[in-house]
């Protein structure tokens, strides 16, 4: 198939442990190839809340892109709310035998929440392939100074998805999407002939480019690295497979989240099904509907856990805290307590940074990132977090600008009294007896602690001391003045 030539041309660059099997694998060659490759008979369905788009989405203004010597239509390019903001741009590409034309409908703009939708169709116009979902990412990369800096993908901007393809006698169907600076990600669908009713969500690549500087300004290498996942997973032939609760890959330096997931591969009649099959998680997990108080009750004082990290040379982080979590999500506010006694703790430790991850059976992970700074000083640099809420909604955020609980190296914070770490103006962590040390331990056991300011009590003493004072001067004072008025009506009697 051949692209045409003015429709590339005004088409936008995108901004911006698992068992690996041979068959798996998947090479650079293959992966730039994907992205040359337009499918035949591909419609991606991007959304957008702007009302106005949902009126002008059957037309287009050849005003707008004068590249183009006559205006054309958008059809059959289904317009939904999901992104926050955007424009909706349709691009036309040259005639196939058998296929019609194609048309690749794109939005661009900033977004919050990006909700991948793709219903792949054949050249007989029929539904042969649909995908609904949501997804993100966290990458671990080692930097020229050799130090490890995680970085979130969670914004996919302007998505497409050439290389999406519906399968044939030699090949799978086969979904395959790219954004951002060279990030691509492709799902592989088989059928097994020992089980002609159903299907095998067989593997899942995701490659991504550390040339990017922008994503990774101080990558040590600079190269296309891509990670392999076999998911095997079998899903009945006439079903459509659904994953609302948050489901993880992990595979070295890469971590993928997917929830909110909607797919059927091998559509039958060009009809995707409406029966559906379940995850396990969504088999067991009920979704509760969250109730708004008028007035949030107080929230009871959260259990103080003890958490370490352990490398090659022993234990080389110490935490101990109580941890409260203040969440708003779509204008509800609640309050978590982490129970450390159904908390699990991992980490690393660096020469400049250090990892504390708490995890639990809703919370994905809790990163707290600390950070060496002017050679001689720690403080917590970064929080990233991904939990589940009680209406089974994912909630996600980062905040890498931190700068909390400062302290000298060698030494330990300690901060008794309750503390806020603001992450957003949606989420706030409130620590209580506080004391942790993200370098520097020797033996297992904390150094000497720096107090905060809000247990630091020597400005009280003077304080005290100054009020006695006064007190007793203003006291000798009025004794003073009354022993003076007595005497002076005395001396009036005589």
């Amino acid at each position: 198939m051949t692209v045409n030539q003015k429709a590339r041309a005004w088409s936008p660059r995108p901004l911006g442990p698992s068992v690996t099997t041979p068959r798996a694998a998947f090479k650079r060659a293959d992966w730039l190839r994907a992205r040359k490759s337009p499918a035949p008979g591909l419609m991606t369905r991007a959304e957008s809340a702007e009302s106005w788009l949902l009126q002008r989405c059957g037309r287009w203004s050849s005003a707008l892109l004068s590249g183009f010597r006559e205006p054309f239509p958008c059809c059959r390019c289904s317009c939904r709310r999901r992104l926050l903001s955007g424009i909706m741009v349709c691009f036309r590409l040259a005639p196939v035998p058998g296929s019609g034309f194609l048309l690749l409908c794109l939005v661009l703009g900033a977004v919050s929440s990006y909700a991948l939708e793709l219903n792949l169709t054949d050249s007989s116009n029929a539904t042969c392939l649909y995908a609904k979902w949501q997804m993100n990412f966290t990458i671990r990369y080692e930097t020229t100074d050799k130090h490890n800096k995680t970085v979130p993908i969670s914004d996919l901007g302007a998505a497409t998805y050439n290389g999406s393809f519906c399968g044939d006698d030699q090949n799978g169907p086969k979904i395959a999407v790219q954004f951002g600076s060279g990030f691509s990600w492709i799902v592989n669908f088989t059928k097994e002939a020992a089980s002609p009713s159903t299907y095998l969500v067989d593997t899942i690549s995701f490659s991504y480019n550390t040339n990017d500087n922008k994503t990774f300004p101080d990558a040590k290498e600079k190269e296309v690295f891509t990670v392999n996942n076999r998911v095997a997973l079998k899903i009945p032939l006439n079903d459509i497979f659904r994953c609302n609760s948050l489901s993880t890959l992990e595979n070295r330096d890469v971590v993928q989240h997917y929830w909110d997931v909607h797919v059927q591969a091998f559509v039958q009649n060009g009809t995707v099904s409406t029966t559906e099959f379940l995850c396990d998680k969504d088999k067991t997990v009920t979704t509760a509907v969250p109730i708004v108080p008028t007035t949030l009750p107080s929230p009871t004082k959260p259990v103080v856990g003890s958490y370490s990290v352990v490398n090659s040379n022993g234990t080389c982080l110490l935490a101990t805290m109580g941890l409260q979590l203040n969440i708003t999500h779509d204008k509800v506010a609640s309050v978590f307590n982490i129970n450390p006694n159904t908390t699990n703790a991992t980490g690393s430790c660096q020469p400049q940074t250090a990892l504390l991850r708490l995890s639990s059976s809703n919370i994905k992970y809790l990163d707290f990132v600390f950070a060496v700074k002017n050679e001689n000083r720690f403080y917590l640099k970064e929080v990233n977090v991904s939990m589940i809420l009680v209406n089974g909604s994912v909630y996600s955020i980062s905040n890498t600008n931190l700068s909390y609980w400062d302290a000298p190296l060698g030494s330990s914070y300690m901060c008794n009294k309750e503390q806020t770490v603001s992450v957003s103006g949606a989420f706030q962590i409130n620590t209580f007896d506080l004391r942790v040390q993200p370098f520097s331990v020797t033996e297992g056991k904390y150094s000497t602690a720096q107090e905060c300011s809000l247990d630091d009590d020597t400005i009280l003493i003077p304080i005290i001391v100054g009020a006695g004072l006064s007190g007793l001067i203003i006291v000798i004072v009025i004794a003073y003045l009354i022993g003076r008025r007595k005497s002076y009506a005395g001396y009036q009697t005589l």
